[in-house]
């Protein structure tokens, strides 16, 4: 590995701390998480959630991936849902791609990381699927989270009729509960 190379790669990737979700502040939430926050808390969850799945994981790709699926925010932003509608579609995913694949050059695992990143996108590995549904849930707790401390209101994320759905049944189950203590 050239310790240079790398270097630049944990510069370019440690932005992520920087990086604000877009999402929470066009909803008016005051200084919302980073994506380095979001993905820190996707991998806890997605650790919990290991615990009680009967599937058998490879924790090692699990976390990796959960680590890895939004890294490609560092070069491209984060681009909340409202702006891909005017986007064409497929895009911000040949976008993600490229830029991953160029932040990854340095790491002589970079091909094996692709791949597990495009299992996350497609949900095409147990692990993939399980990071998607911790991705949703950490997106969810963290709007239980601000509507609780920071008054915020975020009701569109709860809409009457409105149900997720995960891959995993102690998933579906965590966001039920979710709910029911919303609902209080």
């Amino acid at each position: 590995m050239d310790p240079d190379a790398v270097l630049d790669f944990l510069r370019q990737t440690i932005r992520l701390k920087w990086v604000v979700r877009t999402g929470w502040m066009m909803r008016g939430v005051a200084d919302p998480e980073s994506v380095a926050e979001h993905a820190w808390g996707v991998a806890l969850v997605a650790l919990v959630l290991a615990e009680g799945v009967e599937e058998p994981l490879d924790r090692e790709k699990l976390l990796t991936i959960a680590l890895l699926h939004d890294l490609p925010e560092a070069v491209l932003s984060d681009i909340p849902m409202p702006a891909l509608r005017h986007l064409p579609q497929g895009v911000k995913r040949r976008a993600e791609e490229e830029a991953l694949a160029r932040m990854l050059v340095p790491l002589p695992g970079a091909r094996r990381l692709r791949e597990w990143w495009q299992e996350y996108e497609e949900g095409s590995s147990p692990e993939g699927r399980l990071v998607r549904d911790a991705d949703r849930l950490e997106m969810l707790l963290q709007a239980a989270l601000y509507e609780e401390t920071r008054g915020a209101r975020l009701e569109e994320f709860w809409s009457a009729g409105r149900e997720f759905v995960f891959f995993f049944p102690l998933s579906q189950a965590l966001y039920r509960a979710l709910v029911q203590t919303r609902a209080g």
